[in-house]
C-alpha cells in the first residue's frame, strides 16, 4: 500500500482533486433544483459515498497517489505516523498541503458551478439533530479507529496490499452511507475544512477536525497493543 513521505504538492492537488469532484457530487445528487436529485437522503448518501469510495480508489492508484501516498485526510497522516510508518518530520506539511487542497477544491467547485453549490452548503457535513456534539464527536472519532486498524492490518500483510484501494474505498463509501445521515459522515478534518469555511458553518467544525485526528491516534495505539498480544 502506499505511504509517501515527502510529496506535500501533490497532497496539495490530490486533496483539492477530491474536495472538487465531491463538492461536485452533492451538488448535482442533493440539489433540489438539480435534474439529477435523489429524494430519498439515505440513496442520495449511498450514492455520494460509492461514487466518493470509487474516486478515493482511482486517486490511490494514480502516478500521484502512487508518489505522495494519496492520504488526503490529516487523520490518516496521523494515524500513519503513530503507526510508524511515516516521518514526523513529514506531518505538517502533509497537513498543510491538505488543508489548503481542501479551501481550493472547495473554491473551484463554487467557480465551476456557482450559486448551486451554495444550495447545498458547498457540501459540508451536518449532523442529525437529534445528535449532540459528543455523539457526533465518538462517530467521527471511531471511524478513523476503524480506518487505522484496517491500514494497519493490510500494512503487516504486506502480500495483500493490492487490495487497500478497494478496501478502503468500500470503508469510505458505507461511513458515508451509514454515518451520513447521523454525524455527516466526513471522517476527515480536510473533507469539513474548506466546505465549512466557505459556508460559514463552523460552530461545529473543531469537532470534524479534533475527532478524527483522536480516532487515528486511539487506532495505532490498538494496532500496536494487538500486535504485541499475539
Amino acid at each position: 500500500m502506499p505511504i509517501g513521505s515527502g510529496y506535500p504538492l501533490y497532497e496539495f492537488a490530490l486533496t483539492a482533486a477530491l474536495m472538487f469532484a465531491v463538492v461536485t457530487i452533492i451538488r448535482w445528487v442533493l440539489d433540489p433544483a438539480s435534474p439529477l436529485v435523489v429524494e430519498d437522503l439515505r440513496l442520495a448518501l449511498l450514492a455520494v459515498g460509492a461514487l466518493t469510495g470509487a474516486l478515493v480508489f482511482g486517486l490511490l492508484l494514480s502516478p500521484w497517489g502512487r508518489c505522495s501516498g494519496a492520504h488526503m485526510n490529516p487523520a490518516v497522516t496521523f494515524a500513519l505516523w503513530r503507526l510508524r510508518v511515516f516521518p514526523g518530520r513529514g506531518v505538517a506539511a502533509y497537513v498543510v498541503a491538505q488543508l489548503c487542497g481542501s479551501v481550493a477544491g472547495t473554491v473551484l467547485a463554487r467557480l465551476v458551478w456557482g450559486p448551486a453549490v451554495a444550495r447545498v452548503g458547498y457540501g459540508a457535513a451536518a449532523a442529525a439533530p437529534s445528535w449532540n456534539g459528543w455523539t457526533v464527536f465518538a462517530a467521527e472519532g471511531g471511524c478513523l479507529v476503524a480506518v487505522t486498524l484496517m491500514i494497519g492490518f493490510f500494512l503487516t500483510h504486506p502480500a495483500r496490499g493490492r487490495w487497500f484501494p478497494a478496501a478502503l474505498g468500500l470503508l469510505i463509501c458505507a461511513i458515508i452511507a451509514v454515518l451520513g445521515p447521523l454525524s455527516g459522515g466526513a471522517a476527515n478534518p480536510a473533507r469539513q475544512f474548506g466546505p465549512a469555511l466557505m459556508s460559514g458553518a463552523t460552530a461545529g467544525l473543531w469537532i470534524y477536525l479534533a475527532a478524527p485526528v483522536l480516532g487515528a491516534v486511539l487506532g495505532a495505539r490498538a494496532h500496536h497493543r494487538l500486535r504485541r498480544a499475539r
